[in-house]
């Protein structure tokens, strides 16, 4: 009897060892992960748009139109 309660409780101390050092690999290298899981999130993000994840074209105004087409300009105060 005595042998079993040995054996069980060099597994309980092994089971503990390992979730508190996985909880420190995870702390310590907390900064890397989130990283990493965001470059993942945003390559399916963008993957999934296809050529539109690139730059988009220039749009120009129709020939003939106003250049601002009666808009204020970005910094303008009016």
């Amino acid at each position: 009897m005595q042998k079993l309660v040995n054996v069980l409780a060099v597994a309980s101390a092994a089971v503990s060892v390992a979730v508190v050092g996985s909880g420190l690999y995870v702390y310590v290298n907390r900064g890397s992960i989130i990283d990493g899981v965001k470059s993942q999130i945003m390559e399916s993000v963008t993957g999934g748009l296809g050529e539109l994840g690139g730059s988009l074209p220039e749009i120009s105004p129709p020939t003939g139109a106003p250049a601002g087409l009666g808009l204020p300009a970005p910094n303008s105060p009016f």
